[in-house]
């Protein structure tokens, strides 16, 4: 069996090393395509050598650019692909820009697809990411479900119980492979002077808060706030300073601003911090992963059993006062990771299904 893989954005590097280890585990043949949608050293290269994940057999170097230009350079690059590995399947990871050029260059050229992640909802079609997911679950043959709030959504839709495989969250398996060397790095904030504990981490690089100069304006304001009271320490996302930038929006002095990490940089940073602030997707799991309290600044989250579970608090990003004090009043909350999202063998399950053995779809069940 041959597998054609997609990947191009920090957290399908992340997804992939583990479910590439257990494809080539179980005999199958795995082609990789870097899209290239993150370029930066800090959110690719390093994600490779730090995880081991293999070098891709394609990289099609499509960089920056509008939703259109990205999209259409992918499917160009992939559907070449396609044509010339003849895979039996295609794996896409989660709701970027790769993943839906990978379903779309599929489904035209009939190759069967999987999605890793599937039925996720923010229920806002106004996120690309919302569009993505919702595409590449429907041109998808097998959805592999983080959890089964995701598994009910895709049956809402009128998806057949026959296509959706709850496996557990990918992310989980490495978090639980990788813990203790990140336990045993130097921390990032070492150079800063500050200890275990001791800081707020927060990670901003949504398009809707980037884009947007009000919500961008009110987020710096409240961490700013925030710094007044505790450190803050912010790997700041590429695009995030270019929005700054072109926004002609200036960072708050009293804020640490440090260099974008890499996997195992940023769990360190997790670990030790008191609360997380954050609007992406994969930070808010990790949060709960390492029992930390996590602000996320967004209207909405695809991830609703954290804040069920009291772990997320959700924090719109309008008034930079109550920012702060949400972000503050976090510190309170505790923690306790539970098997929410798995016991940490999702990738093995993905594998035994797609290679079509007896591995079995559903982790809740003994």
């Amino acid at each position: 069996m041959k597998i054609l893989t997609i990947v191009g954005a920090r957290p399908q590097f992340v997804k992939a090393s583990a479910v590439g280890a257990a494809l080539s585990g179980a005999g199958i043949e795995e082609i990789c395509l870097h899209t290239g949608q993150h370029y930066d050293a800090n959110l690719s290269e390093i994600f490779f050598q730090e995880l081991g994940l293999r070098r891709p057999d394609i990289h099609l170097g499509v960089g920056s650019g509008s939703h259109a230009e990205q999209t259409a350079a992918m499917l160009v690059g992939i559907e070449k692909a396609l044509i010339l590995y003849r895979p039996d399947w295609m794996l896409v990871y989660g709701d970027t820009n790769s993943t839906l050029s990978g379903a779309l260059a599929a489904s035209k050229l009939q190759v069967p697809l999987a999605h890793v992640e599937a039925g996720l909802r923010s229920f806002n079609l106004a996120m690309p990411e919302e569009i993505n997911r919702i595409v590449a679950d429907r041109l998808s043959q097998l959805l592999f479900t983080p959890t089964t709030t995701a598994s009910e959504n895709l049956f809402r839709e009128g998806v057949a119980p026959s296509r959706v495989q709850m496996v557990g969250d990918v992310m989980f398996d490495v978090i639980l492979k990788h813990r203790e060397s990140a336990r045993r790095v130097q921390s990032p904030i070492d150079t800063l002077g500050l200890g275990p504990k001791g800081f707020i981490l927060a990670t901003i690089h949504r398009a809707e808060n980037t884009d947007n100069a009000n919500r961008l304006a009110a987020i710096f304001e409240g961490l700013a706030m925030v710094a007044r009271t505790l450190p803050v320490v912010i790997p700041l996302h590429p695009r995030t300073r270019k929005a700054l930038q072109a926004l002609n929006l200036s960072l708050p002095p009293d804020l640490h601003i440090i260099e974008p990490q890499g996997f195992i940089g940023m769990q360190r940073l997790e670990m030790d911090a008191i609360v997380i602030v954050t609007d992406s997707g994969g930070v808010q799991k990790e949060a709960f992963w390492h029992e930390v309290p996590c602000v996320t600044l967004r209207d909405e989250t695809e991830w609703v059993e954290l804040v069920q579970e009291g772990a997320n608090v959700l924090c719109p990003p309008v008034d930079a006062a109550e920012i702060c004090q949400t972000v503050l009043g976090a510190r309170k909350r505790v923690v306790r990771t539970s098997q929410l999202y798995g016991d940490g063998q999702a990738a093995i399950r993905i594998a035994a299904i797609l290679a079509g053995g007896n591995g079995r779809g559903d982790y809740s069940r003994p």
